[in-house]
């Protein structure tokens, strides 16, 4: 036992535990524990009126709804197409499959801050991608489309009953001088915050994609399951895990997202302002105490918030251990 013991001491390839232990703690501390440390203790200097003041004003309540309702919804559409994306690159072969596989850690490489303004040149009115929504009309769209839908309507009487609700639609339409704006509008917030939440989902799922034993869908399906049942019943349950995490990373990368949204919003408080460019705001007005109230209030809600997705997570593969 003491030979065996000693063997394993001798071909360790840290140095020791105390040291490598040492190193980690002042790595954590000089990086993570010592800044967040600053900003408590910045944020003790207000009293509680000002801290309220400061973190329940109209602009701050506005820029935390924005900040979180975007975030989660870039997230969730990221779980989807992060998945697919994900799901194609693994079980398809196909020409400039490298290529693709690349471009998903672009957002990684992509400075944020060319990020946003390359989103917001695409997106803007007169942008490749912009003008042809800023072109396109909903009440002329909708009353196209109303008046097949009528005629169709017209042939089985029984279905005449939607007519109203739908010509209710068409006059509740906004007039035909609006049009829909990506870049300055938190359509565009939305956009910058999918673009760098993407990758975390696609490597997150990737690897247990590839590792998954296809003999396991065969099974499935010579036991009578469908493709939507094996997915529903096998895979998905497989892949559960790594979602969450993937949704907890791009959920995390959004919140605290700032270099591409600073170029593709417009920062109008109580409308397209988040939290970060709040905080920046309050920065440059030397308001630093306000800032690090906002920055505390965002740290305690992520960290609460990512706390229920981890312990859900860890529920979630403790059940399918056992």
């Amino acid at each position: 036992m003491a030979t065996s013991q000693l063997a394993a001491k001798k071909f360790r390839v840290l140095p020791g535990f105390r040291l490598t232990l040492g190193f980690t703690l002042l790595y954590l501390s000089l990086i993570v524990l010592i800044p967040l440390a600053a900003t408590f203790w910045k944020t003790s200097t207000l009293t509680w009126g000002k801290f309220v003041h400061s973190v329940a004003s109209p602009a701050a309540i506005s820029a935390f709804k924005l900040s979180f309702g975007v975030s989660f919804l870039a997230a969730i559409v990221n779980l989807v197409f992060g998945l697919l994306v994900a799901w194609v690159l693994v079980r398809y072969k196909f020409f400039g499959k490298r290529i693709v596989d690349a471009l998903v850690d672009l957002p990684f490489a992509l400075p944020t801050a060319v990020a946003g303004i390359t989103l917001a040149t695409l997106y803007a009115e007169n942008g490749w991608i912009g003008k042809w929504f800023a072109s396109w009309n909903p009440r002329q769209s909708l009353i196209y489309h109303s008046h097949h839908f009528t005629n169709e309507l017209s042939k089985i009487s029984w279905l005449s009953i939607f007519h109203a609700p739908w010509h209710w639609l068409i006059v509740h339409t906004p007039n035909s001088s609006l049009h829909l704006q990506i870049s300055y509008t938190w359509l565009g917030i939305f956009v910058a915050l999918t673009f760098i939440g993407l990758p975390f989902v696609v490597r997150t799922v990737q690897p247990i994609l590839e590792d998954m034993d296809v003999e396991i869908e065969e099974a499935a399906a010579t036991l009578g399951a469908n493709r939507l049942k094996t997915f529903r019943r096998v895979i998905l349950p497989m892949l559960f895990s790594p979602l969450l995490t993937g949704f907890a990373l791009a959920f995390a990368r959004a919140l605290g997202e700032y270099g591409s949204v600073v170029f593709i919003s417009s920062n109008i408080p109580l409308k397209t302002q988040i939290v970060p460019l709040l905080i920046m705001s309050k920065l440059d007005q030397f308001d630093y105490s306000g800032a690090t109230a906002l920055a505390v209030v965002m740290l305690v809600i992520s960290f609460l918030l990512l706390l229920g997705i981890n312990l859900l997570q860890w529920r979630t593969t403790r059940h399918h251990t056992i």
